[in-house]
């Protein structure tokens, strides 16, 4: 049987405070809901797929299983069945996604990630507005934008402007402090050795990312360029700011450019800022990320673990 689709269902492997099957059900009333395998293959077999095979994977903290599904008989729309199966893959002990074989199967793909909380664990303009004694303004103006209340260049500017007349010595101070997230760099080395692209889009800076890139051996980086004179920090950036918009041209972009469809692109993130470039790959991933994005992703990671996205996109 001609395999369609994927369903990837991941877990953690031992549940802990912040991330607790009664923290997921019990924050809106809800009583945990687990599916078992027999109930999934139910859904599967009520939306008009059987599995051909069932294959386990694992990594730190976490256990899951990849599921081969054909269609029995044609969806009746483009992607039909599927919409109304991922309705009903509730569960509060796992994350379910449905991955198209295209993709899944591609032998080149292209990996384009967001930097600030998704490749790295801290927001690198509050990192650097520490040392301006304004991180707490910072990090509220971050996490509004982040949510998607506010223009994300405006944003930007304002939290910008407050870093006027730091040295610029302080950027390499953060630079060293920036912490990878946990798999990062696992998943950059399973993409390489599959022969596969990796690019990153930052609404952060240059001079924090060019370094990274170079050490992480990226294919692609684009970020914010912050404006220095005199050797110290002039509160601007240089050119136009990376927003949304430019984070979903930069895939296509880099797409286009390495000759691969866009059909067979992945892209993680975590804020408003992403959502563009999420809808816009083949498989869009909202990685511990906020409401907004959640909604426009096809897969969702809430474990933090980075190189989780390698079993999804088959990687």
């Amino acid at each position: 049987m001609k395999i369609s689709r994927y369903l990837i269902s991941h877990q953690r492997l031992a549940p802990s405070p912040d991330h607790s099957v009664e923290n997921r059900a019990a924050s809106d009333g809800r009583q945990a809901n687990a599916l078992d395998p027999s109930q999934l293959e139910a859904l599967l077999e009520a939306h008009g797929f059987t599995v051909v095979s069932s294959t386990g994977f694992s990594g730190p903290g976490y256990r899951g299983t990849r599921r081969a599904l054909a269609r029995r008989t044609p969806e009746d729309s483009p992607g039909a069945q599927t919409k109304a199966l991922l309705e009903r893959l509730v569960d509060d002990v796992a994350w379910h996604a449905v991955v198209p074989a295209t993709l899944f199967e591609a032998p080149r793909k292209l990996l384009v990630m967001d930097v600030d909380s998704t490749l790295i664990q801290q927001e690198v303009i509050e990192l650097l507005a520490a040392h301006a004694g304004r991180e707490s303004e910072v990090a509220a103006v971050t996490e509004a934008a982040m949510r998607g209340e506010l223009d994300f260049a405006e944003s930007l500017h304002a939290r910008v402007a407050t870093l006027a007349g730091l040295d610029a010595g302080v950027v390499e101070q953060v630079r060293a402090s920036v912490v990878l997230s946990p798999g990062a760099r696992e998943l950059i080395e399973a993409c390489h050795a599959g022969g596969h692209l990796v690019g990153v889009v930052s609404g952060g800076f240059l001079q924090i990312l060019r370094p990274l890139a170079e050490e992480l051996g990226l294919d692609f980086a684009l970020a914010n360029d912050l404006g220095v004179t005199a050797g110290r920090l002039t509160g601007t950036v240089h050119g136009a700011v990376v927003d949304a918009a430019a984070k979903e041209s930069s895939l296509r972009a880099w797409a286009a450019e390495a000759g691969i469809p866009l059909e067979h692109t992945i892209a993680a993130g975590d804020g408003a800022n992403d959502v563009h470039m999420v809808r816009a790959a083949g498989l869009g991933i909202a990685y511990g990320a906020k409401p907004a994005l959640r909604a426009a992703a096809d897969a969702v990671i809430d474990l933090p673990r980075l190189d989780i996205v390698r079993h999804l996109a088959g990687i």
